[in-house]
């Protein structure tokens, strides 16, 4: 007795289906890690952060965190990179040659110290690895590279300023840089205290922006060239 045939349209008609497979992606696996690694370090620290509870928060296992990072102390030095690594390439992109000297030291110190206000955990994390004596930071030649290309582009927009006549000479370039980290750092590692102890909400809008525009003025006295006041005809 021959085999009744389905009707058109009939489910039946529609070959098998394949169960879907999970594309594995192991670069979008680790920056899934690092960024929530990220949040788990910059509010707990080295010691207090728990990998379980990365993990619970990923796509991933444990069992996988460690074998791309090998152990805590590797994701946490993986972070460190990260944050180092984000700021530096954005800064990178921004253009510094094309305006005069004085006008590119504003635009590097407004966007670092925008930075640093925009990403508390950066900050953190530095305050982290501080408390460490940045032993995990000694061990990476990344951040070495990144920081240095950081003092160069300072270096760079000082050179010129020199050569125009705008700067005085006679400053190293990395003192420039720890004067810019110096202001914009505390600005939020001390946020809170200093808000509490002299009753001023540095994070208020109209307090921020008065604090970037001091900061940009003090690296630009620090490095412009001092003018008589009745300079001689």
């Amino acid at each position: 007795m021959p085999a009744s045939q389905p009707a058109p349209g009939d489910d039946a008609q529609a070959p098998p289906r394949k169960s879907a497979a999970r594309v594995v992606n192991p670069e979008a696996n680790r920056q899934n890690i690092i960024e929530v690694a990220t949040a788990e370090f910059s509010q707990h620290g080295l010691a207090g952060a728990r990998v379980d509870e990365i993990a619970s928060k990923t796509d991933c296992s444990k069992r996988l965190i460690y074998y791309y990072f090998g152990d805590k102390e590797g994701l946490y030095l993986a972070v460190l990179e990260n944050v180092y690594r984000r700021v530096r390439s954005v800064e990178s992109e921004l253009d510094f040659d094309h305006v005069d000297p004085a006008e590119a030291m504003r635009r590097m110190v407004g966007f670092r110290f925008d930075h640093h206000f925009q990403n508390r955990d950066f900050v953190r994390l530095v305050t982290i690895e501080n408390i460490h004596e940045a032993r995990f930071l000694r061990q990476s030649d990344v951040i070495r590279e990144l920081s240095a290309a950081a003092v160069e582009r300072v270096a760079r927009i000082y050179r010129r300023g020199v050569e125009a006549g705008v700067f005085r000479d006679g400053i190293e370039p990395v003192d420039i840089h720890w004067q810019i980290s110096a202001m914009s750092f505390y600005n939020v590692s001390n946020r809170d205290t200093f808000s509490a102890l002299f009753g001023i909400q540095l994070d208020a809008p109209g307090n921020v922006a008065r604090l970037r525009a001091n900061v940009i003025e003090s690296v630009l006295r620090f490095v412009t060239k001092n003018t008589p006041a009745n300079p001689e005809t």
